[in-house]
């Protein structure tokens, strides 16, 4: 690729990254915002970061040989893709979907460097997982398989080499298997997994910490614009631990939370979610794993979005990437929505964020707003390192503050425009300018 045409870079990715849609799309959303800063610096060409940071370090693929309860043995595929580590080991969660693949992991990979630069803490980006389907398995089934996945996974991770964490289908339960599973091949108690249970080195506030974090976020957008969270009225998707904990730090702030969903539909709530309503959508998704459409509170609209909710001031993607299309937006700029701040990871498609760029919302990306769960595991990794367990207090005060803090980092490099921040150019251009000029000083590397 030229290292003075800018424009290359969608060749290139043709040619060495055919057939990967998403990691496609991060990549042009982050370079478009970042094509005149990088013109402003001749460093930045002659070193030809572009393509330094379009390829990973490398990516891991392996199979994974499991037995069900009937004896029956099942192959999956396990990825692990170490996307770059100039800023540090490489960080990142591990995702069991169906829907996992090279490409969705490449995004996430590469969107994870960005997050974790703005983060100020020593991480490099990486993503890994598997497309194993963990609904409708058994608690013996789901041991069986992270223990096998860990079985190949343990040769590429370490405390100062690659440190995963959860994501979709991976929580503490299955960190705890895969840990267990780790420290029985190597011998060895070590950082190298976050996400565990506090019992046996996790972070005390890191299940809550990825929807908290948004939330901080959103009040850090808030204020910027001279508004207030209190008395907004909240439109979640998602109802896993990021949207459950998202909506609960809203009620906290004296918000209205009007929504969770799923894949099959959307739970409205006309009056607004409460406490003890929450309290039982905590208990039948995360400890009993059930369905929305199980909970006996709120109205459950099959086949419905939370788009198409009208009263809402806020919207908070918690779902999946590329959740809200164009129509959504339309839906949400049409009823009045002012903010959209994102829980997920680039839960908007491209046509959407046009829409939301046309309409003047003010927009929180995922790479900034949902960068609460790895500052957290960054937490985790300080406290591992140095033997030590922090109190809940003192660890949401540290994430407080660096939500804080990468909200300010959002607006260094824009101006508003129209009155608002340009938070997701503003996060890009931060993320690119410390991931380029660390390459730049390693020199060829």
């Amino acid at each position: 690729m030229s290292t003075t045409d800018f424009d290359a870079y969608k060749d290139y990715l043709n040619s060495y990254h055919p057939g990967s849609d998403e990691f496609h799309q991060a990549v042009g959303e982050v370079f478009s915002d970042i094509e005149g800063f990088y013109h402003d610096h001749d460093k930045y060409r002659k070193a030809n970061v572009l393509e330094r940071l379009m390829e990973p370090d490398r990516i891991i693929r392996f199979r994974v040989c499991w037995e069900d309860d009937n004896q029956n043995i099942h192959v999956n595929r396990g990825w692990r893709v170490q996307f770059n580590n100039v800023l540090g080991a490489y960080k990142g969660g591990l995702r069991f979907h169906p829907s996992v693949d090279e490409s969705v992991l490449k995004f996430l990979a590469f969107e994870q460097c960005y997050k974790n630069a703005l983060t100020g803490m020593p991480m490099g980006g990486g993503k890994g997982g598997s497309d194993f389907n963990p609904k409708g398995r058994s608690e013996n089934e789901i041991m069986r398989f992270c223990h096998a996945f860990m079985s190949e996974l343990f040769r590429h991770i370490g405390p100062n080499v690659d440190v995963p964490a959860g994501d979709i289908n991976v929580g503490a339960r299955e960190i705890g298997y895969m840990y267990g599973q780790y420290v029985k091949i190597t011998n060895r108690w070590e950082g190298v997994l976050t996400g565990k249970s506090p019992i046996f080195g996790g972070s005390c506030g890191r299940s809550e910490a990825t929807g908290y974090g948004v939330v901080y976020f959103l009040n850090n957008m808030m204020k910027k614009h001279d508004d207030d969270i209190a008395g907004k009225k909240v439109i979640i998707s998602g109802a896993g631990n990021v949207a459950i904990h998202a909506a609960e730090k809203c009620l906290q702030k004296d918000a209205s939370v009007l929504s969770l969903s799923d894949s099959k539909g959307t739970l409205y709530f006309k009056d607004g979610l409460s406490a003890e309503e929450l309290e039982e959508i905590k208990r039948v998704k995360l400890e009993e794993r059930g369905a929305l459409s199980d909970l006996s509170c709120g109205e459950y609209k099959k086949d419905h979005k939370p788009w198409d909710i009208e009263g809402g001031d806020v919207a908070i993607p918690c779902a999946t990437e590329n959740e809200m299309d164009k129509d959504g937006a339309k839906a949400l700029a049409k009823h009045g929505v002012r903010y959209i701040v994102e829980g997920a990871n680039m839960p908007l498609t491209h046509e959407a964020q046009k829409v939301v760029a046309a309409e003047n919302i003010i927009y929180g990306p995922g790479k900034a707003a949902n960068a609460g769960g790895v500052a957290v595991s960054g937490l985790e990794r300080s406290q591992n390192a140095a033997l030590r367990s922090w109190p809940l207090e003192k660890v949401d005060t540290n994430l407080q503050k660096i939500m804080s803090d990468i909200h300010e980092k959002c607006c260094q490099h824009v101006d508003r425009v129209d009155g608002t921040i340009p938070y997701q150019k503003g996060a890009n251009i931060y993320g690119f300018k410390k991931l380029a000029d660390t390459l730049v000083q390693f020199g060829v590397k």
